[in-house]
């Protein structure tokens, strides 16, 4: 399903939400109580601009007595997107956000990812897929790094960790053009890009990479991923708990200018590599 024909179910499904829960006689306020969100989350719901969780669906068409639409329709166009499941709420959340932070610990983010990079990314996780799949994951990544480019494109902030452009992820050369492609877009300001290095030992973030998501209308949002599975936070005090994370982060790591030469210190020793083999 093309994107915009996605979001336009999702508008629809804002509005049929709208009729649903007027019908019932209750106001946003009382449907967020009911099924554990805010009223103010609700509103977006009903406007398109947020995406409900599986869970919420299914509270929602237990209170208004749908019969399950709205769960089959979130499953149906969760499975339409293509994106694993638990990471489709981020996607669709990073294209509206008016500020994004990410931890990196071990891979380059996606959104800066380059094809090659992210063709390596993929098969190293699967093996025994087809090529059609392969395509599809990096033409969907690359695809979603357009938000860098639009013209209401959020501010950007990357903390990588130096194990995440000293790792010769899909070889020396593939990694050579990934941190070139890192440094231009630093260079062209669409990121501000800063290193933890190695050297620096423990940091605020050890147990994995970190996104925060800022918005103009709603309240702000962090997500944490494994290798299998993603968590969207919505809570406020884990929220602020994160965004504490991420400042201690930013103090271990280099200054921008500093992390600019070592990345381009180790795409130079990528390059080097690639010569000689």
């Amino acid at each position: 399903m093309a994107k915009g024909r996605q979001q336009d179910a999702w508008v629809f499904f804002g509005e049929v939400l709208k009729e649903r829960r007027e019908a019932a006689g209750l106001t946003q306020e009382e449907l967020g109580g009911l099924v554990f969100v805010s009223g103010a989350y609700i509103a977006l719901f009903e406007q398109g601009i947020r995406k409900p969780q599986l869970d919420v669906a299914q509270r929602i068409d237990v209170i208004l007595q749908t019969g399950g639409i709205f769960e089959r329709t979130v499953r149906k166009l969760i499975n339409k997107s293509p994106y694993a499941s638990y990471f489709h709420d981020v996607a669709e959340l990073e294209a509206v956000a008016t500020k994004l932070c990410e931890f990196a610990p071990l891979v380059v983010p996606g959104l800066m990812q380059t094809g090659a990079y992210a063709r390596a990314v993929t098969l190293a996780a699967n093996p025994f897929v087809t090529e059609e799949y392969v395509a599809e994951k990096v033409t969907s990544r690359i695809e979603r790094a357009q938000i860098l480019a639009g013209p209401t494109r959020p501010e950007y902030w990357v903390v990588l960790h130096e194990n995440a452009i000293r790792t010769p992820v899909g070889g020396p050369t593939v990694m050579a053009d990934q941190l070139g492609h890192i440094v231009t877009l630093a260079r062209e300001r669409w990121v501000l890009a800063m290193v933890v290095p190695r050297a620096a030992g423990a940091h605020a973030s050890m147990n994995g990479m970190l996104k925060l998501l800022d918005f103009a209308d709603q309240p702000p949002t962090a997500y944490t991923e494994t290798s299998f599975s993603g968590t969207l936070l919505d809570d406020p005090a884990v929220v602020k708990r994160a965004q504490r994370a991420y400042d201690l982060l930013r103090v271990t790591a280099l200054s921008p200018a500093e992390s600019l030469a070592l990345i381009e210190s180790a795409a130079e020793d990528f390059r080097r590599c690639a010569s000689t083999t």
